[in-house]
């Protein structure tokens, strides 16, 4: 951008517009739009403290809300600061006392320049103050008596340089003329040295008369030109010599030289000659110095009879860079001639870069852009050339570099992204350095914290948790830890610990585990049962505290572990209560024959359900003996004519769990050929009356009922039937794929386990309802009686020849001819679905009965119910 400033400059209490050829151009680039500009105000010198010296928000047409956000400040290098800002009122002051002749010296105009500074975003204002000179100081001689001496034979128009009057002041305050009186010998003339100053020359006018006047005491009176004008005032003695009428001469007017700032006393600067044409003492010249400074007094001195010039202090580049002297060459007689020194101050690089601070952020958000600003410093050399020149660069390898988009001002930006988590604090060392040889550096560390911001989830070290709970659990056990690592800080790194919504077997998971929002422990809500639940799997999910929050997750796998909670329970042979069931062992049976089967399951799992088999107690423990693993009951002897018919076998099962749980089973065997001999061991021949006459009051009530369910059932199953058989008549070439159907092969015992049943089928179905096969295996045990003690029927045994696997498969037609045959059979089996029936007519259902139904009946229907009913008849 280029921007065309016009100023005001404030003198006293009036304003003045600044001419064409102050009116400034600036131009510049940047990163970022820098707003400078340049205004200057003129100001008395000696003012008071508090003094207005120009309104810089109206100047530079800046809101004074403005200048509070950006934090407007003044910068200056200089240890005193002259002028404050009221950044309230958007007015500079005068902050200390400004002495124009200290601050510049005869240096004009006078003036000193500051920046102000705004931030967000940067501009810089250049402020400049032109001190105006006020006549606080008199002409002042250094001598307060002058003493001359001059021959008599002086000529007419001989000239005599008198010692000129300082006046710190400038302009039209400063020195402006000498006044000799009184004024009948000489007459004064005024001239001007090369630095502008004025001295007075006395010129001879009158001869003197050394017999008349051998002593002449004369006033020079050197005025100013304040309002009003003040002045100082020395007394000149002039001492009337015998005749000297030749006076010094120099060899060169001007003398020109150069000294090396720095450079050690006594160095010698430059040798000034003169010469005397008269002889005697008359030519003896002696050099002074005269017209300087009082600190050019205490820097340079010259030696009065050689005329060599020489260091005497210490010589500052910084200060002045040029010296003008006035080297004056007087005889014996008191004839002087004078010459210019002109003296240049060569540099040297003796200043070390100045890094001053402006302003610096810490700390920094670790999210902030490449190029973000956090500081911005002034660097200035007081030497001049390459010996001023400054370049700035960071001392150590970060992510960060400076950028200057002013003169002596540099910006401190990032370079790249930072990231707390590697790093989260930088000592960063600016490095400035000058162009001199050797050169010369200054160094400033700045430390930057930075800050954190929520960009990192939490982070479990496993991908999957596994733990054991053994069943039985307490509620409220600890299972197990989760612990989610963040490397954020604070608030961001701040874990909790969410059980994520899942449902096991339709329940939520919350029912049955839970998690510590802080801890990440894992606990157990409920006891659990290995034999419902075997594991569960759900998922903790990791959140942090930021905002917005990240989070992760982890699956955690808890294994039930099995425990020897469940005792074996018996399967066969059955216990029941009403009828005694007995295994027929014939009188004939050799050693090792298989009397029956003692079938256990354990629901435990593993150690815990392997069972062992032992013969607890016996009627005769010398004739059977139960295989240890499989249960078998076999004769371990000849069965004789001796050994009791009935036998009472005791069978104890346990499993191998630690410690180990058992199960008790009676067995009754019959050692028999016959069934009537079986029968009068097992019959109870005392019978009540009273309680005949109530059974067959109950069996007349159950015929009634069963009748009536038979007859509905019958009537049901035969409109079945028939709409059925026309169903397949129309689907009879149907050629529909055929949809095995495989019936359970076991069934729950209790609720908690499983068991193989002793009879299995599988039942083949296609859509053509006309087609259907069943199979059928046969036990591996011996034939089993099923008595009633009370009975005083025939029992007949029975045993099974051909199995139904041994038939060929064919579709059997179902037609309705064969309903009374299905009438009959479904007449039996609701009879054997009365107990109240059986036990009051003492009917013994054999074997044969029914396996007669089983290789007979093919109806689908029947056998779906004595499928139901299967666990009437596992002992066959």
């Amino acid at each position: 951008e280029s921007f065309l400033c016009t100023f005001v400059i404030r003198s006293s209490s009036k304003f003045r517009p600044l001419s064409g050829l102050q009116t400034t151009f600036l131009l510049f680039l940047s990163w970022r739009i820098l707003v400078s500009g340049n205004i200057r105000y003129s100001i008395p010198e000696e003012q008071k403290q508090g003094s207005l010296i120009g309104n810089v928000a109206q100047d530079l047409g800046l809101d004074l809300k403005r200048l509070r956000s950006g934090r407007a400040r003044i910068v200056t290098g200089e240890s005193v600061q002259y002028a404050a800002l009221k950044a309230d009122k958007g007015i500079l002051v005068v902050n200390e006392r400004i002495d124009r002749e200290q601050l510049c010296g005869d240096l004009t105009p006078c003036s000193f320049s500051f920046e102000m500074i705004l931030e967000n975003p940067v501009e810089l204002h250049t402020v400049t103050i032109e001190v105006l000179d006020v006549n606080d100081h008199p002409p002042v001689f250094k001598k307060t008596d002058i003493m001359l001496e001059i021959s008599e034979s002086a000529n007419l128009g001989a000239r005599f340089v008198l010692d000129s009057a300082d006046d710190p002041d400038v302009g039209v305050n400063g020195l402006q003329s000498y006044t000799l009186t009184p004024g009948d010998n000489f007459v004064l003339k005024q001239q001007i040295n090369p630095d502008r100053s004025k001295y007075a020359e006395m010129v001879l006018q009158k001869q003197l008369d050394r017999e008349n006047a051998p002593r002449l005491s004369l006033k020079l009176i050197a005025v100013d030109g304040g309002n009003p004008p003040r002045s100082g005032t020395v007394n000149i003695h002039i001492n009337v010599l015998d005749a000297n009428d030749n006076a010094p001469v120099f060899n060169q007017s001007v003398y020109k030289a150069t000294v090396t700032e720095n450079a050690a006393e006594g160095t010698h600067v430059v040798t000034v000659n003169a010469t005397d044409a008269d002889s005697g003492s008359n030519s003896h010249i002696t050099f002074s110095i005269s017209n300087t400074k009082a600190n050019v007094a205490d820097l340079l001195s010259i030696d009065e009879y050689s005329g060599v010039v020489t260091v005497s202090g210490t010589i500052d580049f910084e200060k002045d860079k040029k010296y003008e002297l006035r080297v004056d060459a007087k005889d014996q007689g008191g004839l002087t001639d004078s010459s210019k020194v002109i003296i240049e101050v060569t540099d040297v690089n003796d200043n070390a870069p100045v890094i001053s601070v402006m302003s610096f952020t810490s700390p920094v958000s670790e999210d902030s852009p490449p190029g973000t600003t956090i500081g911005i410093i002034n660097v200035k050399d007081l030497d001049s050339g390459d010996n001023g020149q400054v370049s700035c660069k960071i001392e150590q390898n970060a992510p960060f570099k400076i950028k200057s988009n002013l003169r002596n001002y540099y910006t401190l930006v990032t370079d790249s992204v930072l990231d707390r988590e590697i790093v989260s604090e930088y000592n960063i060392t600016v490095v400035a350095t000058d162009g001199g040889i050797p050169p010369l550096s200054a160094k400033k560390t700045f430390s930057l914290k930075v800050s954190d911001v929520n960009d990192n989830a939490p982070v479990f070290p496993q991908s999957l948790y596994s733990a054991f709970l053994p069943e039985n659990n307490s509620p409220g056990v600890s299972v197990l830890t989760l612990i989610a690592k963040d490397p954020d800080e604070n608030q961001n790194a701040r874990v909790s610990y969410i059980l994520e919504d899942s449902n096991i077997g339709g329940s939520p998971i919350s029912q049955y585990v839970s998690v510590n929002v802080e801890t990440g422990v894992i606990q157990a809500v409920r006891s659990f049962d290995y034999e419902q639940i075997k594991e569960l799997i759900f998922v903790v999910k990791a959140q942090d505290g930021g905002s917005p929050p990240l989070s992760s997750n982890v699956t955690v796998k808890i294994m039930i572990q099995d425990q020897n909670d469940n005792p074996p329970q018996v399967l066969y042979p059955v216990q029941t209560g009403g009828s005694v069931v007995a295994e027929m062992v014939p009188r004939s049976a050799e050693v090792g024959y298989l009397v029956t089967k003692v079938v256990a399951v354990d629901v435990d799992s593993g150690q815990n359900a392997w069972l062992s088999y032992k013969l607890q107690k016996s009627t005769d423990r010398a004739l059977f003996e139960v295989g240890l693993q499989n249960g078998e009951i076999r004769t371990i002897r000849q069965v004789t004519d001796k050994d009791a018919v009935k036998q009472r076998l005791t069978v104890i099962v346990e499993d191998n769990g630690q410690p180990s749980r058992s199960a008790t089973v009676i067995v009754n065997v019959a050692v028999a050929d016959s069934f009537p001999e079986v029968l009068s061991e097992f019959t109870d021949s005392t019978h009540d009356k009273e309680y005949n006459d109530n059974l067959t009051f109950y069996l007349v009530l159950a015929l009634a009922v069963v009748s009536f369910l038979f007859i509905t059932c019958l009537v049901v199953i035969i409109s079945v039937k028939i709409y059925r058989w026309r169903q397949s008549r129309i689907l009879y070439h149907s050629s529909l794929p055929v949809i095995p159907y495989y019936p359970p092969r076991y069934s729950d015992t209790l609720g908690t386990g499983t068991l193989q049943h002793v009879y299995n089928y599988e039942v083949c179905r296609t859509t053509d309802s006309r087609k259907s096969d069943c199979k059928f295996g046969r036990a591996a045990s011996q034939n089993v009686l099923v008595m009633d003690p009370s009975s005083t029927g025939t029992m007949q045994r029975m045993q099974g020849e051909k199995s139904i696997l041994d038939e060929p498969d064919s579709p059997l037609e179902v037609t309705p001819w064969t309903t009374p045959l299905l009438v009959t059979q479904l007449y039996v089996i609701f009879l054997q679905f009365c107990p109240v029936f059986v036990q009051a007519k003492k009917i013994v259902i054999l074997k044969c009965e029914y396996e007669y139904f089983i290789q007979n009946v093919k109806n689908k229907f029947i056998l779906d119910l004595l499928c139901m009913q299967k666990h009437h008849y596992e002992g066959f």
